[in-house]
């Protein structure tokens, strides 16, 4: 019997990672208390939760005073101070790594927003961060945009470890799994160890909910509200269920065959943003074995806490996973349209944090001249 709720849900072979670093909590030994005690076996990053680590606390002072010293330049300082925080975090999880046999441990760390429909850029930007981490548990972060495709296919082909971000839609899941194997049939042919690859697909979850819910509301009618906050998990059990179909394929089990390993889908943004439902909703409703999920602080401690976990909750459920997007369609919801929207808005909500994250840096590199 697990010991407490995050035992519960690793058991049934979810990973757990946290969605978030910084500095302080690398050197107060919190990241560290959060293995310990919570079986967190991951961490995941993006601009957003840097720029909040750089906007508070003392932490980065030394750094920003001797990046000052050296006159580094905003964006230079804020590579040296991200990369820096994620290769410390790598050699955190580095037992976890070697435990997992490099499926978990791992640390992701985003290309800069603005490259996201820029593939050349994408690309140059993975090897810069792969090299400049220079750990075998990171991960560099690519969107799922229509552009990212081609920099996941390049990326993984050069034998690094990608974590594939900002997936909505079930046809750009499908697409991005294309764009793994193709990237390791690639790098099968110029020789490289599929074993050391490792890849998730990160499937967003509430923000599905909240755009669908606030349609609903709109049309109104007694069908339409009753739909509300089945959309998310709906679409993420159908991506577990593409997941297990894309990698039962003869191409897949031919890479499996030769070391590769499966691109593991990831619930991101597994808070909870409607206060009417339970605070481990999308946890619990997407525990299944060979999943990563990835929570904010306080969703990792609710689920800790109290988590009414009933093991596979996803196998099983595709039939009426199904049901619910085709009577979300029936009451007049565009999926296609939900999900270009929040691809778009996913993007340009990054660009902003990474705008905030460069400003706050600019502002610490002044005072401390």
């Amino acid at each position: 019997m697990a010991d407490s709720r995050t035992a519960e849900l690793s058991a049934i072979g979810v990973s757990i990672w946290l969605d978030d670093l910084s500095r302080e909590r690398i050197e107060s030994g919190s990241l560290q208390k959060l293995i310990d005690e919570r079986n967190v076996v991951g961490v995941t990053t993006n601009p957003t939760i840097f720029a909040s680590a750089l906007a508070k606390g003392n932490a980065y002072d030394a750094v920003v005073a001797e990046l000052a010293a050296k006159g580094t330049s905003v964006h230079d300082a804020v590579f040296e101070i991200t990369t820096s925080d994620v290769a410390d975090g790598c050699d955190i999880f580095a037992p976890v790594y070697a435990a997992s046999n490099g499926v978990d441990g791992r640390v992701s760390i985003e290309v800069e927003p603005g490259l996201a429909h820029d593939a050349a850029g994408t690309i140059a930007q993975a090897e810069q961060l792969w090299a400049k981490v220079s750990k075998p548990n990171a991960m560099i972060k690519i969107p799922a945009t229509v552009e990212g495709l081609e920099a996941i296919t390049a990326t993984i082909a050069k034998g690094i470890s990608v974590n594939v971000t900002l997936i909505f839609s079930l046809d750009r899941h499908k697409a991005v799994i294309d764009a793994y194997l193709s990237g390791l049939e690639q790098a099968q042919a110029a020789g490289i160890d599929l074993s050391t690859i490792e890849s998730v697909a990160s499937f967003f979850v509430s923000r599905v909910d909240t755009e669908i819910d606030k349609r609903l509301e709109v049309i109104g009618t007694d069908a339409a509200l009753a739909l509300k906050s089945r959309a998310g998990i709906a679409n993420a059990q159908l991506a577990y269920q593409l997941f297990e179909q894309e990698f039962a394929s003869d191409r897949a089990q031919a890479l499996l065959a030769a070391g590769a390993n499966k691109q593991r889908p990831l619930w991101a943004s597994t808070g909870v943003k409607d206060p009417a439902l339970p605070d481990t909703l999308y946890v619990t409703e997407l525990a299944v074995a060979g999943v990563v999920n990835t929570m904010p602080e306080k969703t990792l401690e609710a689920t800790f806490d109290h988590a009414p976990l009933h093991g596979d909750a996803v196998t099983g459920s595709y039939a009426d996973a199904q049901k619910v997007l085709d009577e979300l369609a029936a009451v007049g919801v565009d999926y296609d349209d939900v999900t270009a929207l929040l691809e778009k808005e996913g993007v340009e909500k990054f660009i902003v944090s990474w705008g905030e994250l460069l400003d706050t840096v600019a502002a610490a590199l002044e005072a401390a001249k």
